[in-house]
């Protein structure tokens, strides 16, 4: 593990027994639930007043009520290399904001306004806080996690050449954060591998304890040191290389091995009304667009290029 601040010991929230907590919609109201890991009705997920669903039925809630969702630049090896031809993207991490309004359940539709050329797609694990955080040490910070989610944090680039400051568009608009299907503890992280998938095909995968820069307990030290983190609040911990477009109709995953699988479905909307009465900056496609939407496919591996064109070709 190449990470700052290695581990002393395995943290309690990366413990066995693993346990997933999942919110779903029921007859108009939402439920908490666990899902049974045992037994015969494994698989299933248990409400907490005692009623069984099929988990692969049930519409999904995001499983987290943030105040507050940050995250994390680049924090993946391949991706600094990808984007900055280095190791290491930067001495210390850096850092930006999604409003909670971008939250959007497991399969849920993640919206690509028609005025748009370039939705991205990021492959992510988000920590939940569980506690908490002000002033802790990286150590202290385990104790802070109420446990992780598989998310994807999708960004609409074209509004990068305005918004590369604060993300705010690129990054926050509505649907671009499907997190879930639940939040999980008791599986080592660090042993896990990140796949993201558009239709089926592989098109970014990391094992996360080998890419890894700076792990969430020196993040959430980091963050806490001036900003208070309370529980619910989440933090994206970046993406390995290789995030590009995608277009409508297509579905987007990103799976977690241990931890889960989150999915979602690109759809086509009208571009927003105030659009053609000009109102604010419009979607750009400028070289520093493109820059950051298409990447540098000469620094990633042609698997996830090749498994990118297949998918295209086949949604066509």
């Amino acid at each position: 593990m190449n990470f700052e601040f290695p581990l002393k010991g395995l943290p309690a929230v990366m413990r066995g027994p693993r346990v997933e907590r999942r919110r779903v919609l029921v007859g108009g109201s939402a439920f908490w639930g666990t899902m049974v890991e045992e037994g015969p009705d494994r698989g299933r997920l248990r409400l907490d007043d005692g009623r069984l669903l099929d988990a692969d039925g049930a519409t999904y809630l995001p499983p987290v009520s943030p105040s507050k969702i940050i995250a994390v630049h680049i924090s993946y090896s391949s991706r600094s290399f990808e984007t900055r031809n280095k190791a290491r993207p930067t001495e210390t991490p850096t850092y930006f904001t999604k409003p909670p309004t971008s939250l959007n359940g497991h399969k849920g539709q993640i919206l690509k306004p028609a005025d748009c050329k370039y939705l991205n797609y990021e492959g992510e694990y988000a920590v939940v806080i569980g506690r908490t955080a002000r002033n802790v040490t990286p150590d202290e910070a385990w104790d802070c996690i109420e446990g992780f989610c598989p998310a994807l944090d999708m960004g609409l680039q074209d509004f990068r050449d305005t918004d590369q400051g604060s993300m705010l568009r690129v990054k926050g608009a509505d649907t671009l954060l499907p997190i879930g299907p639940g939040i999980v503890r008791g599986v080592n992280l660090f042993e896990q591998t990140l796949r993201t998938y558009v239709n089926g095909l592989v098109v970014q995968e990391a094992h996360i304890g080998e890419e890894t820069i700076w792990g969430p307990h020196y993040v959430i030290a980091d963050i806490a040191r001036h900003i208070t983190l309370v529980p619910g609040d989440v933090i994206l911990m970046g993406t390995p290389c290789h995030s590009r477009s995608v277009d409508p109709g297509q579905v987007v995953e990103c799976e977690i091995t241990g931890i889960g699988r989150i999915s979602g479905t690109v759809t086509a909307v009208d571009a927003p009304r105030a659009a053609a009465l000009g109102v604010g900056h419009q979607p750009t496609d400028s070289p520093e667009v493109r820059r950051v939407a298409l990447g540098f496919d000469e620094r990633v591996p042609d698997r996830f290029k090749d498994n990118l064109r297949r998918a295209k070709e086949g949604a066509q």
